[in-house]
C-alpha cells in the first residue's frame, strides 16, 4: 500500500507530510480497499504515543519445517535483549512486548503470519527469519504497511540485493561473504576441482552461484552440481555420485535437518576427510551435540562462544541465567544474531526519540557498531545501500581439542568487513524512497 497523496511539484518536506499516516489508518484502507481515513491524525498519534501502550514486536521465526530448532535459537536470543531492555525500564519509558506465530519454514506461512502481526496483533515491528525464501515473503508484506523488518539468520545474497526493502535489515553474512572467505583458502590448500551440493532453493541456489563465480576468478573448476531437496534424508545417491567424480573439493549449501542427516551420513562412510568439504555456513544448532567425526569440513560462521574477546564470558553467562533448562548450554550464531538484531532496532528507538518508523530507518541506516560492544574482531556497519550488516566473518573447523563438551568449533580465520564485502548486492540492489514507503508511530 501506497502513501497517502503526495503532490507533483512539493517540497520533500510536504512529501514526507502527506505520507505521514496512522498505520491503523494503512490497515484501514488495506481491508476496505479504499483510501479511507478514520479519525484525525492528531488523536491517534497522541495515542500511539501514550506511555502506558507497549511497544509490540512480532517474531516471524520457525517453530516447525527444516529450521526449527534455529528459530527457537533465534527467538531466544530476541527474548533475551527484550528482557534486558524491559529490566532497564523499557525503552523511551514503554514496555516491550513480543507476539510469536510459527512461520512454518514456507513462504506462503510467513506471509499470512507477517499480515496478522501487523493487522491483527498491532505489531509496529517484525524481526525473525532462518529460510530466505520465507524472509523475502515477510519482507514484502513488511513493505506496504512500512512496518520495519528485521531479518535475523538467512543469508541468500539476494536478501540484500534484488529483493531489498526500504524497511527490511539484514543481520546475518550472506553467502557471497561466506564463499569468499572459504574458496581461495579451500583452493590453495587442496586443489582446483570442485563439486557443488545444493539445497534446492533460494538460499543454496544463491549461495552457489556466488561460490561458483569465485572459483571460476581463482581459476578452479566446477565439476558437477548435485542439487538437494528440502527435507532430503537419504544422501546416498549423492555421495555416491561424489565418489564417481572424485572432486578435490565439495562446497555444501545444505542447511537445517538436511545438514544434520548429510553430515552423519558422510561421516558413517568415511568421507569426511577425502575429498575435502567447505560448507558454506555452519548454524549451531545444526550441529550442537553431534560427535566430532561429523564436524569435518571447513565452515562459515559470524560468531563463536570460545572467542577470546572481552564480553564474551559475560553474555553466556547472561545466556545460561535466562535458559537454565535449554540442551543448547551455550549461546551460537543463530542466538547471536536474534539478539543483536533486537538489541540494537531498541537502541535505535532510543536514538530516535520516538517510535517513528522513518525516523528509526534512518538511524538504522549507516549506524556503526564497535567491535567491543558486538563481541567480534572488526567493527560492523548497517550498510546504507543494501541494510545488510557487514561484520568479521569467521571461518572454523571442528575442534580436536575441546576444552569441554561445548567447545566444538576452532576457530581458522577471521576476514574483515572489507575483504567480504557482496558488491554485486551492492548493485543489485534498489531500496524504495522514503516518500514511498508509509510512515507512522508504533
Amino acid at each position: 500500500m501506497s502513501a497517502a497523496g503526495k503532490g507533483r511539484g512539493c517540497s520533500k518536506e510536504e512529501q514526507m507530510s502527506n505520507s505521514k499516516v496512522s498505520r491503523r489508518a494503512l490497515l484501514g484502507s488495506a481491508a476496505g480497499g479504499l483510501a479511507a481515513f478514520a479519525g484525525p491524525w492528531k488523536h491517534n498519534r497522541a495515542w500511539a504515543q501514550a506511555t502506558d501502550k507497549p511497544i509490540k514486536i512480532g517474531i516471524t521465526s520457525d517453530a516447525s519445517g527444516q529450521y526449527a530448532n534455529s528459530g527457537a535459537s533465534d527467538r531466544r536470543g530476541m527474548m533475551m535483549a527484550i528482557a534486558e531492555a524491559n529490566d532497564r525500564g523499557g525503552v523511551l519509558g514503554r514496555k516491550i512486548e513480543h507476539v510469536h506465530i510459527d512461520t512454518e519454514t514456507t513462504p506462503a506461512t510467513g506471509s499470512r503470519v507477517a499480515e496478522r502481526l501487523i493487522s491483527r496483533e498491532d505489531c509496529g515491528f517484525l524481526i525473525g527469519a532462518v529460510s530466505s525464501g520465507v524472509a523475502n515473503a515477510i519482507s514484502q508484506v513488511a513493505q506496504r504497511y512500512g512496518v520495519i523488518y528485521l531479518n535475523t539468520n538467512s543469508s541468500s545474497p539476494t536478501e540484500s540485493g534484488k529483493n531489498c526493502h526500504r524497511v527490511k535489515f539484514v543481520w546475518d553474512g550472506n553467502g557471497t561473504n561466506f564463499a569468499k572467505a572459504a574458496v581461495k583458502n579451500a583452493i590453495d590448500a587442496y586443489g582446483g576441482k570442485f563439486l557443488l551440493l545444493t539445497n534446492d532453493y533460494v538460499w543454496g541456489h544463491d549461495t552457489a552461484r556466488a561460490t561458483r563465480a569465485l572459483i571460476e576468478t581463482y581459476d578452479g573448476e566446477v565439476m558437477d552440481e548435485i542439487l538437494i531437496p528440502q527435507g532430503t534424508r537419504d544422501f546416498s545417491a549423492a555421495l555416491l555420485s561424489i565418489q564417481q567424480a572424485n572432486p578435490d573439493i565439495v562446497a555444501a549449501a545444505v542447511g537445517g535437518d538436511d545438514q544434520i542427516a548429510l553430515r552423519q551420513q558422510v561421516a558413517q562412510l568415511g568421507m569426511g576427510s577425502k575429498p575435502a568439504w567447505i560448507n558454506n555456513q555452519q548454524d549451531w544448532p545444526d550441529v550442537y551435540g553431534l560427535p566430532l567425526d561429523n564436524l569435518f569440513g571447513v565452515f562459515g560462521t559470524t560468531w563463536y562462544y570460545g572467542l577470546d574477546l572481552p564480553g564474551v564470558k559475560e553474555f553466556v553467562g547472561r545466556y545460561q541465567a535466562m535458559y537454565p533448562d535449554t540442551s543448547m548450554r551455550v549461546p551460537g550464531n543463530v542466538f547471536y544474531n536474534g539478539y543483536m538484531a533486537t538489541r540494537e532496532l531498541l537502541n535505535a528507538i532510543e536514538r530516535a526519540g520516538s517510535t517513528n518508523n522513518t525516523a528509526i530507518i534512518k538511524q538504522l541506516e549507516g549506524h556503526v557498531m564497535s567491535a567491543a560492544d558486538r563481541m567480534q574482531h572488526d567493527d560492523a556497519v548497517i550498510d546504507p545501500i543494501t541494510h545488510q550488516v557487514q561484520q568479521t566473518i569467521y571461518l572454523a573447523t571442528a575442534n580436536d581439542k575441546p576444552k569441554d563438551e561445548n567447545d566444538m568449533f576452532k576457530i581458522l580465520t577471521q576476514s574483515s568487513p572489507q575483504d567480504v564485502r557482496d558488491d554485486h548486492a551492492q548493485e543489485a540492489c534498489k531500496l524504495e524512497s522514503y516518500e514511498d514507503t508509509p510512515t507512522f508511530d508504533a
